[in-house]
């Protein structure tokens, strides 16, 4: 009788399966790595739209897997980030610190490819989109967008002409690269580096009576009547407060929009007008009688205005280098004002 063979012992199911590698510490790192940039790209999507519905319709995800990435999130940093209030998300204190950080990073991230192709290519693609006001685009940019594109012809360059609120809305929508203008109110979200700096004058025709006098007073306005641009722009409220603090009365004659409008009616002889700097020309100063009004009126400035933590592509960062030189590279130490490597700490643009 031949005697049978030992069995052998049953083979351990290997855990490893077809074409996967062995777990190593590396692989583990790079997991992590991969999983934490997926839970910033939920919690930065999230902050930025407000609620968890569209943060998953704008990543093609569910708004479970989105929930589950922003616990995970919250649970890896030992800190609670957002608080769920009805149908809107609030940040908490350590989530507006996450999403100072995490925010460029995201968006770097999102545009690699863009920035590499243009830095690859010298700029010679791509697209730049700048917000700014009517008297921006009108006195300050053309001189500065004739020197764009004759250095970086291949790129696309749209001047948003906005009013403030508008400008602003586009920054926080990331539908415009950085705004020009001036500011009279920097809300927390947003920075602004002043650049170019202008008196207030006072605009008159040239028969005028006060064509004449060398020393003008605000008390020698009261008696004729105003051409201003409309009540809801930053230079009526700007005029109507320094009257108001100096208990002198005045009186509107006009409401009109438009700087060329306001100076033509003003060498009409329709009235008289306090306009800034900025839009007075050679031609202006030959056809009006031009006064600065600096001892009574605020100086008006126009610089970059930016939202806080905004990745700046090569486009963006090539404009503002011809604004002003080393701009992007500089400290600020008034409120509202930082800047550095790139990601600038930069209200409605005053017209």
């Amino acid at each position: 009788m031949t005697p049978r063979k030992p069995k052998k012992a049953p083979r351990k199911a290997s855990k490893k399966r077809a074409g996967q590698e062995p777990a190593t510490a590396e692989s583990a790192r790079y997991y992590y790595k991969g999983n934490r940039h997926k839970q910033l790209r939920a919690f930065v999507a999230t902050v930025k739209l407000g609620t968890l519905s569209r943060a998953a319709e704008s990543l093609y995800l569910s708004q479970p897997t989105i929930s589950l990435q922003l616990q995970a999130l919250e649970r890896e940093l030992g800190a609670t980030l957002l608080e769920r209030r009805r149908r809107r998300i609030n940040l908490t204190d350590a989530g507006e610190a996450l999403y100072e950080l995490a925010r460029p990073l995201v968006e770097g991230w999102e545009n690699l490819d863009r920035d590499f192709q243009a830095k690859a290519k010298g700029l010679q693609a791509g697209r730049l989109v700048v917000a700014a006001g009517t008297s921006t685009i009108q006195y300050l940019l053309p001189e500065l967008v004739r020197r764009y594109r004759q250095r970086y012809p291949a790129v696309q360059l749209q001047l948003a002409n906005v009013t403030g609120k508008d400008g602003l809305a586009m920054l926080r929508e990331d539908k415009a690269d950085f705004a020009v203008g001036s500011m009279l109110d920097v809300p927390n979200d947003i920075t602004w580096a002043p650049v170019r700096h202008y008196d207030p004058m006072l605009i008159a025709p040239l028969d005028h009576p006060l064509a004449q006098k060398s020393s003008i007073t605000l008390q020698d306005l009261s008696p004729y009547g105003l051409i201003l641009p409309p009540q809801r722009l930053s230079t009526y409220r700007l005029v109507d407060l320094v009257f108001q603090q100096q208990q002198v009365p005045y009186h509107v004659a006009i409401e009109v929009g438009g700087w060329d409008v306001i100076k033509e009616y003003v060498a009409m002889g329709m009235g008289i007008s306090i306009v800034t700097g900025i839009c007075i020309t050679e031609v202006d100063r030959a056809r009006l009688a031009v006064h600065n009004m600096k001892q009574y009126f605020p100086q008006r400035s126009y610089g970059v205005v930016m939202r806080k933590g905004k990745f700046l592509s090569a486009e963006a960062r090539a404009f503002i280098d011809l604004i002003r030189p080393g701009l992007l590279s500089r400290d600020y130490d008034e409120p509202g004002h930082s800047g550095g490597n790139g990601y600038i700490r930069f209200c409605p643009f005053a017209r």
